[in-house]
């Protein structure tokens, strides 16, 4: 497990160079789990990018990532967001990989961002609990069991406006009868 001082550094210094490019940015994935929903364990970091800002600086965006000490493949980091296709990094100093999404998997989903302090003095974006809930939603489709616990903890926590939002995005995404499904499993283990 890695100690949390390789969180901080690691997405400090990746946030450090979207904000640097101007590129909108926000966690998700397990981090987002943990502020939305119930502690747990994660090894890696997921973030979304704006693609259309991405592309717009990629020579110094692909500068600055090697720059700052992530082995990438050049190319690979090219043709993933010219297509929005996800890309890795590997943060050489802290041995930590982070997922990058360029794409919003929930539309407009980098509008609706929460600026939180998820490190004592550090604030960055984070996905809207909706979003949070609606992504996990979707990985579950994709057949991730991880996301089924996360995505009850989560709407755990939404305001009755949140859950109809989550509900209503969950019809149009053809996700209503997989959403309420997993809602009424139950987080006990059973023998």
């Amino acid at each position: 497990m890695f100690p949390i001082e390789a969180f901080r550094a690691t997405l400090e210094r990746f946030t450090g160079i979207l904000r640097s490019l101007r590129i909108r940015h926000h966690l998700t994935g397990g981090i987002v789990s943990v502020a939305w929903g119930e502690p747990r364990l994660t090894q890696d970091i997921d973030i979304v990018i704006d693609r259309v800002a991405a592309n717009a600086s990629i020579e110094r965006l692909v500068s600055e990532i090697q720059s700052a000490g992530y082995f990438a493949d050049e190319q690979g980091i090219r043709s993933a967001i010219h297509n929005g296709k996800p890309f890795q990094l590997l943060d050489e100093v802290e041995i930590l990989k982070l997922d990058v999404y360029p794409r919003e998997l929930i539309p407009d989903e980098l509008n609706r961002s929460v600026l939180t302090e998820v490190f004592p003095g550090f604030a960055i974006p984070i996905a809207a609990r909706t979003d949070a809930a609606l992504s996990k939603l979707i990985w579950i489709r994709r057949g991730s069991q991880k996301s089924r616990r996360d995505l009850r903890q989560i709407v755990r926590r939404l305001s009755s406006e949140e859950l109809a939002f989550v509900r209503t995005q969950a019809l149009q995404m053809e996700l209503a009868d997989l959403l309420e499904a997993v809602l009424a499993e139950s987080d006990e283990i059973r023998e």
